[in-house]
């Protein structure tokens, strides 16, 4: 396949367009443009958060987990980071691994003991 559009473009145009791409739910197609964009800054938490977000609407689980685990490992207190991953886990089957997360994330946004 031509990944030619998927590549085109700035940086922040690349950005922009993934945005697109997630916002009408185009999930493989806005992980084609994240991937790259990932790939050139991958420090950066916010694409390769919506990368993990695209993979996981797009139900490739296990490249959601991975990309999860990197932002976890480097910002062990990134609350939607961590929600996300215990999701991930919960929705492979996985809940003793998620249970740890998401008690983190709840305890990181404030809601850790409500019902």
């Amino acid at each position: 396949m031509d990944t030619m559009y998927y590549d085109h473009g700035t940086p922040a145009e690349r950005w922009e367009r993934a945005g697109m791409f997630f916002d009408a739910k185009d999930y493989a197609a806005a992980a084609r443009v994240l991937g790259g964009l990932v790939d050139e800054a991958p420090e950066q938490t916010g694409p390769r958060l919506l990368l993990a977000r695209a993979y996981y609407h797009s139900a490739q689980l296990r490249r959601a987990e991975a990309e999860l685990r990197v932002i976890v490992e480097r910002d062990p207190v990134e609350h939607y980071a961590r929600l996300m991953l215990g999701r991930t886990l919960q929705r492979q089957g996985r809940d003793d691994e998620a249970q740890p997360h998401l008690r983190i994330a709840a305890a990181l946004d404030g809601t850790f003991g409500e019902e």
